[in-house]
């Protein structure tokens, strides 16, 4: 199952069972809190703070006793995937929170869940089964003699058809194209720059795992490139799965290039196989690799706070907004 289809599931559980494990849960103070967030930032201002740094990402947002809990934990989650409301991730529990989690301490790196192509070939023809009404010549022997008439019946054929993405669908295969890139960027850019991200924020375009790339693929990602390059106010940058980041980092390495960028794209790499919170993220085995998601789908309580999470290490405390390199 596909990493956004698994995190779907979480969603449909109420805000209050995600944040409950069946004790009172613990909230430190806001003194508590504040002192915290202050030594944070003050680490990450001065270098002090070595990483790797650990994070995590969920669907929904866990509110905001629930961020503040899991901020004073004995395990040091320093930063967090802030997802905008996009294509393929409907949900918007996050929007308007980065001012709040900000202030908390928490560093952000912002995630788009742009079109999929979920293990389909966009534009390619599938064979359906349709029926159609035939006249049907039928001879039957009654009282000894031959009787025969003509009737209408349904016959199943066999006929190749392109598939069309179903009526206000804003997720479909069949969406995924150079033009459909291009408008994503742009909603993109819009959304993060509505959160009040600063100039310069690296935005996450979330490619979730392919056996194979089509081209319409490659081409919705270049554009998607090109467009927030053309914009100026942010930077691309992408999640995606090992098996894929080589081919991904190519061609958007050569968008890059073309708009006289040299410095390499940000990736965050996808792979359980020897991940450790202690490891930094291009031993994942890209030397690109700026963020690593190594554990997919565990539970974890932290100050009686109990939440679905993906596990994940980055060079910086703050993926989207530390690095000001590669303008």
């Amino acid at each position: 199952m596909q990493k956004v289809a698994r995190r779907s599931m979480f969603a449909l559980l109420p805000a209050g069972l995600i944040a409950c494990s069946g004790s009172p849960i613990v909230t430190p103070s806001v003194g508590d809190a504040v002192e915290t967030a202050t030594a944070n930032i003050a680490a990450n201002l001065s270098g002090e703070s070595e990483g790797p740094h650990l994070g995590f990402d969920t669907y929904s947002y866990p509110g905001d006793e629930s961020m503040r809990a899991w901020l004073t934990a004995d395990k040091p989650y320093r930063w967090v995937g802030y997802y905008l409301s996009a294509p393929c991730h409907g949900d918007a529990s996050w929007e308007g929170k980065r001012e709040t989690l900000s202030n908390m301490g928490w560093g952000m790196a912002v995630i788009y869940v742009g079109q999929q192509t979920w293990g389909r070939t966009p534009g390619q023809k599938v064979a359906v089964t349709r029926y159609v009404t035939k006249r049907v010549r039928q001879v039957r022997t009654r009282n000894g003699r031959r009787v025969v008439r003509h009737v209408n019946k349904r016959i199943p054929v066999r006929v190749l058809v392109t598939p069309r993405a179903s009526r206000g669908a804003t997720c479909s295969t069949q969406f995924v194209s150079a033009a459909r890139g291009t408008a994503d960027a742009n909603d993109a850019i819009a959304k993060t720059a509505a959160e009040g991200f600063a100039r310069g924020t690296v935005i996450f375009l979330d490619i979730e795992r392919m056996d194979f790339v089509p081209m319409a693929m490659r081409n919705y990602y270049r554009a998607w490139t090109q467009k927030v390059l053309e914009d100026g106010r942010f930077r691309p940058a992408y999640y995606s799965h090992s098996y894929n980041a080589n081919l991904i980092y190519r061609d958007v390495k050569q968008v890059l290039s073309g708009a006289g960028i040299s410095a390499d794209p940000h990736f965050w790499i996808a792979s359980e196989r020897g991940f450790s919170i202690d490891k930094a993220p291009e031993e994942v085995g890209h030397s690109f690799a700026k963020v690593w998601q190594g554990v997919v789908d565990v539970v974890e309580t932290h100050n009686g706070v109990r939440l679905p999470i993906d596990v994940n290490v980055a060079h910086l405390p703050s993926p989207s907004e530390d690095d000001s390199g590669g303008e």
